[in-house]
């Protein structure tokens, strides 16, 4: 049998549309407690998008704003270890999944939760998975939230597609990339497509941008030279910054932690509050 997109076919029945109906009512009064959205993309795995991510909900936090942060990437759910909250379970109360916690009160939400083992493949059509993801935002119970960080898979694919024509007002995209080029062809694309759907908040973090040596603190361009800021005003989209890549990312990663809560004083942690400093001044 055929798929049929999105689900807005002819072909349902009475007692499916009415399921849509009210499934689209939910989405509307729990994404009408968020008060900013903020979607983070990426042209191509592998660029740190879940770290950026996840070190911005916290820089969030910590400005005292209550944040939530959805993981959307059904095929690669990093969220839950980079808050320590991997393998817990997600209840359920009047009918709605309950965010888990992380340690310092982020509430996550993450297909990581739901499925059982984190080396079992998840082998889904886009039908399945825009369903998933629309469940996320109707049936989870996330309160009233000042900001909701959602981590999109990479690409251009229907999981990205399906949160930013569903929710309803995203009121930033953050695009990160790496300094070399074929993580940006993937990006124009992202851009591209971001912008055809009316959404014109984009800002760029180009993460990876140089290393830091622990041992003497000079800087390598390892990946490539750094330009982002250009990169950014070619594409008419806000440049946020240039993310080093450091021995802490890595600890903090090891430790099922993030940057901005384990490594308070380092550059990292200071760069990724002021990016969401900028967030809130520019766009919010």
């Amino acid at each position: 049998m055929p798929e049929h997109g999105h689900g807005h076919g002819g072909n349902m029945t009475p007692e499916q549309q009415k399921a849509m109906i009210e499934q689209e009512m939910r989405l509307y009064e729990q994404m009408g407690k968020v008060k900013y959205k903020i979607a983070v993309m990426s042209g191509k795995g592998g660029v740190g998008k879940s770290t950026v991510a996840a070190n911005l909900a916290e820089a969030f936090q910590k400005k005292g704003m209550v944040t939530g942060i959805m993981d959307v990437d059904i095929h690669g759910p990093n969220i839950p270890k980079l808050f320590g909250v991997e393998g817990k379970e997600v209840m359920i109360d009047n009918g709605k999944m309950v965010p888990v916690y992380s340690k310092n009160g982020i509430k996550v939400m993450s297909m990581g939760f739901l499925i059982e083992t984190n080396d079992k493949p998840i082998i889904w059509r886009g039908p399945q998975k825009s369903g998933a993801i629309k469940q996320f935002m109707a049936d989870v119970a996330w309160g009233d939230l000042d900001v909701l960080i959602i981590d999109n898979p990479p690409g251009t694919g229907d999981e990205p597609l399906t949160v930013l024509q569903t929710l309803p007002n995203v009121d930033a995209v953050v695009m990160v990339t790496t300094p070399n080029s074929i993580s940006q062809e993937d990006v124009v694309k992202c851009v591209n497509m971001v912008k055809m759907l009316h959404i014109d908040k984009i800002g760029l973090v180009e993460n990876m941008a140089y290393y830091v040596c622990p041992h003497c603190g000079e800087k390598s361009e390892i990946f490539g030279k750094s330009q982002g800021d250009e990169f950014a005003s070619q594409m008419d989209i806000k440049f946020l910054d240039s993310l080093p890549l450091t021995e802490e990312v890595l600890k903090s990663t090891e430790d099922d932690s993030t940057v901005v809560d384990s490594y308070v004083q380092s550059e990292l942690s200071e760069k990724f509050i002021s990016i969401a400093d900028k967030i809130e001044e520019e766009f919010l």
